[in-house]
């Protein structure tokens, strides 16, 4: 059995020439088939755009918050002495939640009290002093200028003796003030002075949420504040237990937008529920209609090019892909909402548009079975 090498020996330079142009074919033949099978078509996963539906879904978080929340101060200054409730302690209407040092305003009452004795024996005194001179002159003794005399100062020590009387009740007044009582039933929610601390009059010592009626307050932006109106209707949801859903209502809406997040605060009232407890977190969904005809598409079948938006869209007849451009509205947390440059029923490549070029050919999930018989002649 001869080798090639040992063929090409013996054979004439023509044979030889003849022998080796036949082996380049065959080599070339077998780069061309190789060449073939390695050609594959990908498959990819599409999402049918669907009719855009008449509403849409507005999602905003917050926290729930007692409707009405109470910053309770001293109506007196003075030093705290002691705090007698914690963040979280239940109120109800009387309880002392703290109080002030009462020393300057007890020593005002024991001034007021002695200044309203001496108030008193003026009075006496000028009760006698009257008296007498109605007698005197009823003797034709004292002249009646001397009896009107006495009568206006038996008046003025009236006077003074009232005067004195309600300096009392004021400087009592003050004392109980050194005292901060709850009004209202109601849970403690801060604390924003504590023992030892000066405080000025009116000055927020204790925040009391007060019992009864809870909302749930958002922002919402300028683009969609005109949606929420007081009295509409809306679903309320809660991180805590996602089975939980009330409606709720808007109650009210800010007027003007916050000067730096540029939102609106609207506050919407919940329905009574004892699941429901004060810092929940709930999100807030209204439907409102859908005026610009959105359609949605998946997060993943956004692309861009050339610092443009677009999706890759898949021919049904040739199964090939195609770049085309559209005007995005904005993003939510269910996908992308498009305004422009997708119709009902395209397809579009959702996942993998990193991998897609221009015409290239794909194969969809509908056209599987029909696409794996030309997949398999092809390899």
């Amino acid at each position: 059995m001869f080798s090639l090498k040992s063929l090409s020996h013996h054979m004439p330079s023509v044979a030889r020439l003849v022998f080796v142009g036949a082996i380049g074919i065959g080599v070339s033949a077998c780069s061309e088939e190789k060449a073939e099978v390695k050609q594959v078509i990908r498959p990819v996963k599409v999402v049918e755009i669907a009719k855009a539906g008449d509403t849409r879904k507005l999602d905003y978080s917050g926290s729930v918050k007692a409707r009405t929340e109470m910053n309770l101060g001293f109506r007196v200054a003075g030093k705290i002495t002691e705090r007698l409730v914690d963040i979280g302690d239940r109120v109800t209407p009387g309880d002392v939640l703290a109080r002030v040092d009462a020393t300057d305003y007890q020593l005002a009452v024991r001034t007021a009290e002695a200044n309203l004795a001496s108030a008193e024996r003026g009075v006496e005194t000028a009760d006698l002093a009257n008296k007498r001179a109605e007698q005197l002159f009823d003797k034709s003794v004292a002249p009646k200028s001397q009896l009107e005399q006495a009568s206006l100062s038996h008046d003025q020590a009236m006077s003074q003796r009232d005067a004195a009387l309600s300096a009392l009740d004021q400087a009592k007044n003050q004392v109980s003030y050194t005292e901060l009582k709850a009004g209202q039933n109601g849970i403690v929610t801060s604390i924003n002075a504590d023992t030892g601390q000066v405080v000025g009059s009116g000055t927020a010592v204790v925040t009391v949420a007060v019992d009864g009626e809870k909302e749930v307050q958002i922002a919402v932006p300028e683009n969609d504040i005109a949606e929420f109106k007081p009295g509409k209707t809306v679903k309320t949801s809660f991180w805590a237990d996602s089975k939980l859903v009330l409606d709720g209502k808007v109650r009210e809406v800010s007027g003007s937008a916050d000067q730096q997040s540029r939102t609106f605060a609207v506050r919407v009232s919940l329905p009574n529920d004892p699941q429901v407890l004060l810092g929940m977190t709930a999100t807030i969904e209204a439907d409102v209609s859908n005026g610009n005809s959105y359609v949605s598409i998946p997060l993943s079948a956004l692309a861009e090019k050339d610092g443009k938006q677009m999706v890759w869209t898949v021919d049904r007849d040739t199964a090939t892909v195609h770049g085309r451009d559209i005007k995005v509205a904005d993003f939510t947390s269910d996908g992308v909402h498009v305004t422009e440059g997708l119709d009902t029923g395209d397809l579009v490549v959702a996942a993998g548009t990193q991998f897609m070029t221009e015409n290239l050919k794909v194969k969809v999930p509908d056209q599987q079975s029909a696409l794996a018989d030309t997949d398999q002649t092809v390899r």
